[in-house]
Order: structure tokens, then C-alpha cells, then sequence
């Protein structure tokens, strides 16, 4: 069974409902970056950002997956899958997707803030002040902050670095260290891109472009897959 990777950015969960990382106007949801995703930020006021990422996670809850979600657990049947996803949401999973690496940690996790290895599951719509881990200290969003490493990165590369298919689906491929996932692509695979409005590249071999939606580009990116 052919490996196929997909790495997925905020265009693919927009078509569900779920506003893109931050707007023209550089704010993210009517609030600066720097006021809710940073360490710095948490340092600051932490009942802010629980509150910021509460209303994101209910955001999350409210919205379904789109046909692009679909496709791609669709194509598990055919091929080996694994989803890379800069986005927080977890629509990959409730469309059925198996394999799924969170570059950017997760909403509807929570991590101490003292030990990054203690990891929970958050079964609410709320994370809030007072919720703690078994040292005593107060729970975080596990999400990547600004600043922060991308401790998940290594995996992705490996799954990369091993592909015989690679997709590129919903990103923009400007933030980093994510969008330098191509180049650990073996020069030989397959690749494909699906954006409504496709970035500009440097010449890659064995690319196919779809400016589209991610529904309406991976539909087809399917039934080539499928007959080839």
C-alpha cells in the first residue's frame, strides 16, 4: 500500500465554518497575537487566553466536517494516511481520519504548565482557572505558542521523508517550521496542491496545482489517485 501525507492549514477547516488563523487587519478573532499566543501572554493574564480558546473550542464543537475532511479518511481505504494538520480543530478525527500529527497541539487538550509531558484530555467546552495537573500547577491549552518549539515536527518530517504520495491541502505554506515539510518530500513522489489561492512556488518536480477548494480540488485529486 502506497504512503500518502497530507499537511493541512487553516483553508481546509474555513470551509466548515471556522475563521482563518487571523485576519487582514492582523488580529486573530479581535485580539493581537502577542495578547493570547504567547508564553508571555500566559504569563500575563491566563484567564484571557483560557477564555479565548474556550470560545474557539466551542467554535469547533459547532461546525462539522466538510467534504474535504471526508475525502481524505476516505482515501485510508486505498492508501496508507497519514494527516500532518497545522489546525487545532479536531475535524480530521470526527470525519474518520486515523492518523493524525497535531503540529500545532490541540484544543481539546490540556497540558500542565510546568511539565509539558503531562497531557489531558479536555471532555468540555471549558478549560478554567483553578483546573490543575497532578503537580499542583495550573493547566494550559496544549497548543504551540509563538515562541514555542514544534515538538511533533520530527514526526512529520519522518513521515514525510517517506512518502510515495504528498499533499499539500488549505495552507498558505508560510509558517514555518511547517511549510519547510516539502522539502523533506522524496524527489520522486507524487504531489499535489489544493488552495483557493495557490502560493507561489519554486519549481518542484512531479507537481499538480488545483486552485480550488479543498471539497471541490480534493475530489479530484482523488479520482486521480484512484485511476492512476
Amino acid at each position: 500500500m502506497k504512503k500518502l501525507v497530507v499537511l493541512t492549514g487553516a483553508g481546509i477547516s474555513a470551509e466548515s465554518g471556522i475563521p482563518t488563523f487571523r485576519a487582514n487587519d492582523g488580529l486573530w478573532e479581535n485580539h493581537r497575537i502577542e495578547d493570547v499566543a504567547t508564553p508571555e501572554a500566559w504569563q500575563r493574564n491566563q484567564a484571557l487566553v483560557l477564555e479565548f480558546y474556550n470560545q474557539r473550542r466551542k467554535k469547533a464543537l459547532d461546525v462539522k466536517p466538510n467534504r474535504g475532511h471526508e475525502i481524505l479518511a476516505e482515501l485510508e481505504m486505498h492508501f496508507e494516511v497519514t494527516v500532518v494538520t497545522q489546525n487545532v480543530d479536531n475535524l480530521h478525527e470526527r470525519a474518520g481520519s486515523k492518523n493524525v500529527i497535531h503540529l500545532h497541539g490541540s484544543l481539546f487538550e490540556s497540558r500542565s504548565s510546568v511539565d509539558e509531558t503531562l497531557v489531558y484530555p479536555i471532555n468540555s467546552s471549558e478549560l478554567n482557572i483553578g483546573e490543575i495537573c497532578s503537580k499542583g500547577s495550573q493547566l494550559r491549552p496544549n497548543i504551540v505558542w509563538f515562541g514555542e518549539a514544534v515538538p511533533m515536527m520530527d514526526e512529520a518530517i519522518r513521515h514525510a521523508a517517506g512518502a510515495d504520495i504528498f499533499m499539500v491541502v488549505g495552507t498558505s505554506l508560510q509558517v514555518y517550521p511547517a511549510a519547510g515539510l516539502v522539502r523533506y518530500v522524496p524527489y520522486e513522489a507524487s504531489k499535489f496542491i489544493v488552495d483557493p489561492k495557490l502560493p507561489d512556488l519554486p519549481a518542484i518536480p512531479y507537481l499538480q496545482s488545483f486552485e480550488e477548494t479543498a471539497s471541490t480540488g480534493l475530489a479530484k485529486v482523488k479520482e486521480i489517485l484512484l485511476t492512476n
